[in-house]
């Protein structure tokens, strides 16, 4: 066996740095070590992504072509960047929107205005120019809200619910967003019900019960999708809930049938357990994280404890079941917007549209220690550690090369022993690091 492992290091110039490791020797150490087992498999993983928002898409025409195709390079390129594959577009606007928008003039009861071209301006080009990396990346979308004549506020903004007489058309919306999507030669694989479906936002939000998702899907949006071929995906919204809503919706035999996943957010802390319970419970469901990012700290918040945050969050989850990673907006602009309601948040890659300069937040890095290597189809593996300040996942790729990851965010520098057969190879994770490991050659 060879290993080398890439390496992402607080307070030094060392960022995704590759270096040697020393050779695998037979050994009978107990202490410490982190063992790897190969043959204990687990979930099969699908990729890794963020957000094609309006606020990304209109950040990137605010800067120069030159720094434009430089950032698509660096989420999509699988070599020079880090191989972004499975991202997220919102139907109708959202809060990193620059306003309230729809597809359809008001009242238009039969969609027949129905008409993409406000995509057109920005976020379609976006799409399109990622897409010449990876013509095959999986495109998920989601809702925010309907338009506001179909709800019982008549706004888009500050929830409210949509109306029974409009859950057919609604559910048709998607589809015709879909085909307009397609028509442009961009595919869209699955979509989720409703973004955040248990909040009443300031901004675009729509609010379902457990058992009023469960009968949309059932009864109007689950048999459009699946005559499209389109998958379907559910809750999108934090994971303190996931067993709540997962029961109402999984144990109907005729709304499970329709279901592919259940997506969730990070909002409301870690509550990894409710993955490993959702697991055991429905395990031919998938578990994807379609939304996640930082509120704009304007420098109150320790800019690497951010990155921190996502690979901690990474390893919770990819240790608990989940198949595929989407992070929120791929861009932001200089306030951490555009956004409607100025709800503006840090992304992995900032623009200075004044001064045409790109900011690369070291969340960038950290996602992109698992993006980068771990490749769609790996299966993630076992493995065991000798303490719990050490955060620790493994996968093996479709080629047989195994990826061992290794999140040290505490102030002391860690040595220890990567054990794989009965050989190990001794290594050091600096304090405030990660560290990814390739290991080759293994039998």
């Amino acid at each position: 066996m060879k290993m080398k492992v890439i390496k992402t290091i607080k307070n030094s110039d060392v960022i995704m740095k590759e270096f040697p490791c020393p050779a695998f020797e037979k050994s009978e150490i107990e202490v410490p070590v982190i063992n790897v087992v190969p043959y204990v498999e687990y979930q099969t993983i699908d990729g890794f992504g963020g957000a094609f928002t309006e606020a990304a898409a209109v950040s990137l025409d605010k800067i120069s072509p030159e720094n434009r195709a430089q950032i698509i390079k660096m989420y999509f390129d699988d070599k020079e960047g880090i191989g972004y594959n499975y991202c997220r577009t919102h139907i109708n606007s959202c809060d990193f929107s620059v306003g309230n928008w729809t597809y359809v003039e008001e009242e238009d009861k039969d969609l027949s205005t129905f008409s993409i071209d406000h995509d057109k301006q920005s976020i379609i080009p976006m799409i399109k120019d990622a897409l010449k990396y990876n013509k095959d990346m999986f495109l998920f979308s989601s809702p925010w809200s309907p338009p506001a004549y179909m709800k019982d506020t008549n706004m888009m903004n500050k929830g409210g619910k949509l109306l029974a007489e409009y859950y057919d058309l609604w559910a048709e919306y998607y589809v015709k967003y879909i085909q307009a999507l397609k028509a442009e030669g961009i595919n869209i694989s699955a979509i989720t019900v409703q973004n955040e479906p248990k909040a009443t936002q300031t901004w675009d939000s729509c609010v379902y019960t457990a058992e009023e998702e469960r009968d949309f899907v059932k009864n109007h949006l689950g048999k459009k999708m699946k005559e499209i071929g389109v998958k379907v995906m559910f809750w999108d919204h934090n994971k303190e809930r996931v067993m709540d809503r997962a029961k109402v919706m999984l144990d109907d035999k005729e709304a499970a049938q329709y279901i592919d996943a259940i997506a969730v957010h990070w909002y409301s802390g870690d509550h990894f357990e409710q993955l490993d319970m959702f697991n055991k419970m429905y395990p031919d469901k998938k578990i994807i994280f379609s939304e996640g990012c930082q509120e704009y700290s304007l420098g109150k918040v320790d800019s690497w404890s951010i990155g921190e945050r996502y690979a901690f969050d990474m390893i919770g989850n990819f240790n608990n079941y989940l198949t595929a990673f989407t992070d929120w907006n791929l861009v932001l602009d200089e306030q951490g917007g555009p956004n409607h309601v100025g709800n503006f948040c840090d992304a992995p890659i900032m623009v200075d549209t004044k001064k045409d300069k790109i900011h690369i937040h070291n969340s960038y890095y950290y996602i992109g220690h698992f993006s980068k290597y771990v490749k769609k189809g790996a299966k993630r593996i076992g493995f065991s550690k000798y303490t719990n300040d050490l955060s620790v996942t493994a996968f093996k790729n479709p080629d047989g090369q195994l990826v061992v990851i290794v999140l040290n965010d505490k102030d002391v520098e860690k040595t220890y022993n990567i054990r794989i057969d009965n050989h190990t190879s001794k290594v050091t994770s600096q304090p405030h690091s990660i560290a990814t490991y390739l290991i080759e050659e293994y039998k």
